[in-house]
């Protein structure tokens, strides 16, 4: 008997120990502190010895301050390389996330495993108990008594009958607490687990971003040659070519024109140097005022894509659709729509038209309609376009074009 005491107290404290081990290890992931924690991956933050927690904050606060100053490439660019940074620090402070979810998921794991064997040790305790009761059955004290010696033995078997008393008890409740905690660090794991995915999900999503912001960044220096002059005329366009589209030019009617009429040519820079980088024609689509995409309109036709195009920057086309293009072949593409997407000039849905270029200049209508002409005055001088109203609210744009 005194040796199934001391087994249910050599356990109780075995259970304690464990839960002892357990609590110092949370204590020293929830602590997170010291220099191991420092956002190494964020040079930026490891000079300020951030953790990725405040790094993140850190970043957003320079990215906030970066975004008030001039619009220029410059600034532009700095804004870029602080977004960048604030990806990467939440791809370290996810993947530190990730790291402390994973012990956590460790020390459970190991509480459960334990747990497992504590709960077979007070099985087998309890069997064995079940097994004694069977043989000998229930002993009741008035028994006892009847089969005592004397007092002195009747007191000594009485205190043993106790004692087994005692430590059925305790077998019943160590096995249902047993049953218990385990349950609950059931729940727990899975709970860490179910955690541990979406962060992971999380994290893939951060790396997909960093991708696509170290993408923007590569896209902008490419597109502008690195060069201020360019960029600042690059923004020039697209805020007019916006403000056309969108009703902002000043347009008179002309005349009727059928499809295939010639409405104008495309206007040099010496002729029409307003918000341009150069000679082409840029051509829009709209529909009950919502722009379209003119590969829907435009008929499949043979073309050519400027020399060195980027692809990745400034999309392929893909002519669907049954009118004939605005040009005279060869056409040479020099941007496709949704070109650029995410960027600083044409914001999360990219360029909005095509931009194109031909040897003839010739400008045709693409249906019938009614033709006007316009201009809209920038910085450096007047952007010429034209305007061809079609049936069904169908209204096609060509800018950086004179009409007649």
């Amino acid at each position: 008997m005194a040796f199934l005491a001391f087994r249910i107290s050599a356990q109780e404290n075995h259970e304690h120990e464990h839960d002892e081990e357990f609590d110092t290890a949370l204590e020293v992931i929830i602590g997170r502190g010291g220099e191991e924690n420092i956002c190494t991956s964020v040079p930026e933050c490891a000079e300020e010895k951030l953790d990725c927690s405040k790094c993140i904050n850190f970043l957003t606060d320079k990215k906030n301050e970066a975004t008030t100053k001039a619009k220029t490439l410059s600034s532009e660019i700095a804004v870029m390389d602080r977004q960048i940074n604030l990806t990467e620090a939440r791809i370290a402070a996810t993947e530190q996330q990730i790291q402390y979810l994973q012990d956590d998921i460790d020390i459970t794991e190991d509480k459960i495993s334990n747990l497992e064997i504590d709960i077979e040790d007070v099985s087998r305790a309890l069997l064995n108990r079940a097994k004694a009761a069977y043989k000998y059955g229930n002993v009741e004290p008035w028994q006892v008594f009847l089969t005592s010696g004397s007092i002195d033995n009747f007191f000594t078997r009485l205190k043993y009958l106790k004692i087994v008393q005692i430590y059925d008890q305790k077998n019943i409740l160590a096995a249902e607490q047993s049953r218990v905690n385990y349950s609950n660090q059931q729940n727990i794991l899975t709970d860490k687990q179910d955690e541990a995915k979406a962060l992971s999900a999380q994290l893939e999503a951060y790396n997909s971003q960093l991708e696509q912001e170290k993408g923007n960044k590569n896209a902008l220096l490419e597109v502008t040659k690195n060069d201020e002059s360019r960029y600042q005329k690059l923004i020039a366009q697209v805020q007019a070519e916006r403000a056309i589209v969108f009703g902002g030019g000043k347009d008179v009617f002309m005349r009727e024109v059928n499809q295939g009429d010639s409405i104008g040519a495309i206007a040099s820079w010496g002729v029409s140097p307003g918000c341009s980088t150069g000679a082409h024609l840029h051509f829009e689509v709209g529909k009950n005022g919502s722009l379209q995409d003119p590969n829907s309109y435009l008929s499949s036709t043979s073309i050519q894509y400027a020399q060195n195009y980027n692809f990745d920057i400034y999309r392929s086309i893909n002519p669907q659709g049954d009118l004939p293009w605005p040009l005279n072949s060869p056409i040479q593409i020099n941007q496709g729509f949704g070109a650029q997407p995410n960027s600083s000039f044409y914001g999360p849905s990219g360029h909005t038209g095509i931009d194109m270029a031909s040897p003839s200049l010739t400008v045709k209508s693409v249906k019938n309609g009614k033709l006007y002409g316009g201009s809209y005055q920038c910085k450096s001088g007047p952007l010429y376009y034209a305007k061809v109203e079609h049936e069904d609210g169908l209204v096609t744009w060509y800018l950086h074009m004179i009409p007649d």
